[in-house]
């Protein structure tokens, strides 16, 4: 399994946790790494991205100013870090690796990615 997410877990409202994507095998840094949820019975939605060349970041409006990509090349590891959690961010979360070099209209399309890892569980109570 190329790509593989841990840190998930069960939350209260206003809190904060701190997802990871860890690449095995191969470097992170030669792409980009897209975060998406998906929430039971809705579809897989982009959350936020980092480009492979200049670092840059991108997030959608659900979670801009609360939600921070990050990656750590010495680790190979992405991180999520998701503040002020609200109820509507219960989803599964799941991290994926892009070749391309992808702009905002482009961060929230499955169809850019081509691996993608099996999820982690993120939910938060009321």
């Amino acid at each position: 399994v190329p790509l593989v997410e841990s840190g998930g877990g069960l939350v209260q409202a206003g809190g904060s946790l701190r997802l990871s994507c860890d690449g095995s095998g191969f470097s992170l840094d030669y792409y980009a790494i897209g975060w998406f949820r998906q929430a039971p019975g809705k579809e897989r939605e982009g959350v936020a991205c980092i480009s492979s060349s200049d670092g840059s970041t991108y997030y959608t409006d659900p979670v801009k100013g609360r939600f921070t990509i990050s990656r750590d090349s010495a680790s190979n590891t992405v991180y999520l870090q998701m503040n002020t959690l609200k109820p509507e961010d219960t989803a599964v979360y799941y991290c994926a690796k892009s070749s391309l070099s992808l702009i905002l209209s482009e961060i929230s399309s499955t169809a850019n990615y081509e691996s993608w890892g099996q999820g982690t569980q993120v939910t938060v109570s009321s």
